[in-house]
């Protein structure tokens, strides 16, 4: 009968050890994860409302080089804008957030790859005002890479231009600790390359959709307003750059397209010149997207009322050709036939400007899971 007792005794102990070693470990991790929350808490990136930007000059040349100082009246500009998905989301990848598996979806081979695939189309076109959107300068899924500085670089190497650079966070983590394996530091936003003299940058800060903790691993989005002085008006030529929600219920985009149009609605007031390019994550109601039924098991983009932002504004892009596509899957050796696209990329542009082309240029996602949009377009001549 002792011996029963003590077997049972020595059974309570072992499961008391197991469940003071369990409880230790348990505890460490939730120790760890508020400590990690904590952290990211105390280092979390909160740009003010509004914020002046660095207007950066071609390299070697502190004077701007042969920059134009200002924009023509009545002669042909050309834009370009391409999410350039980080360099790392060409047509091998899919990525978690839109119902793939990826996280690190490319290799430091590939991801240079895709940076010089698409800066070699950029220097093809050689924009006169280049916008740029998910362009990283210090981040671990692109390799610590400072795509911003090469594209720069490039675009005043390759082109004969000069060109003034501004960029602008809308993603700055020290450490995103989701999910497996994690995304890691992140240092990344837009990017607006001029040869027109720049007279001035400014960071305007979007409404945030996430509450904390989530908020303090996601990105506070933008918009960049760039000015340029407009030929013998006393007016400027305002190039706004931006990169709407992505993945949030809804909210989030409403709120962010709400605060574009004021901003939009103050500069045409004053009479200037507008135009607002870049990812906006949401299609156009005034373009016909009906080649791309939506599957509703798969990411959808909602949709901007052009009737909201009023008479003095044109929204443009080019429908003929997607300039977005799904990373639920990978691109390559897929049916391109049954694949989901968007057309979620393009400019509003204010009515004092006469738009000569716009062009979705068909990259076969190669490099990124966007087309670039490119609009020429000329400024009239007002009273």
């Amino acid at each position: 009968m002792d011996e029963k007792k003590e077997k049972k005794r020595g059974r309570r102990s072992l499961l008391r050890k197991i469940l003071l070693i369990v409880g230790i470990v348990l505890g460490a991790v939730v120790l760890f994860a508020v400590g990690v929350i904590l952290w990211l808490t105390i280092t979390e990136y909160r740009p003010a409302d509004r914020e002046s930007l660095e207007v950066v000059q071609p390299e070697g040349k502190p004077d701007g080089g042969n920059l134009q100082a200002w924009a023509p009246l009545g002669e042909e500009i050309k834009l370009m804008t391409w999410n350039v998905g980080y360099g790392a989301l060409g047509d091998n990848a899919d990525f978690f957030m839109d119902g793939g598996s990826g996280v690190y979806t490319a290799d430091e081979a590939r991801v240079r790859e895709n940076l010089d695939g698409m800066f070699s189309k950029m220097t093809e076109v050689a924009p006169d005002i280049l916008l740029v959107q998910e362009i990283d300068i210090d981040c671990s899924r692109s390799y610590g890479i400072d795509e911003t500085r090469q594209l720069h670089n490039v675009m005043c190497d390759k082109t004969g231009k000069d060109y003034q650079s501004v960029f602008a966070y809308n993603f700055k983590v020290k450490y995103v600790p989701y999910p497996i394996p994690p995304i890691g530091r992140v240092n990344s936003g837009i990017q607006m390359l001029s040869a027109y003299r720049i007279l001035s940058a400014e960071r305007v800060k979007l409404p945030c959709p996430f509450s904390w903790p989530v908020s303090v691993g996601n990105l506070k989005r933008c918009l960049t307003i760039q000015r340029i002085a407009v030929e013998g008006t006393g007016r400027e030529l305002v190039i706004i750059n931006l990169h709407l929600e992505a993945y949030d219920s809804g909210e989030g985009k409403i709120e962010q397209t709400k605060l574009l149009r004021s901003v939009l609605d103050e500069e045409i007031g004053r009479g200037n010149y507008v135009i607002a390019g870049g990812d906006f994550n949401q299609t156009f109601s005034n373009v016909d997207i009906s080649k791309y039924p939506i599957d509703p098991d798969k990411w959808q983009c909602g949709t901007i009322d052009v009737k909201e932002f009023g008479e003095h504004c044109t929204f443009v892009t080019d429908a003929g050709k997607p300039t977005c596509r799904s990373l639920d899957t990978v691109y390559a050796g897929s049916d391109k036939d049954t694949f989901q696209y968007y057309v979620i990329d393009g400019y509003i542009v204010s009515d004092n400007i006469e738009v000569v082309s716009c062009e979705t240029l068909d990259c076969g996602f190669v490099c990124s899971d966007h087309n670039p949009v490119t609009m020429t377009v000329r400024l009239k001549a007002v009273d």
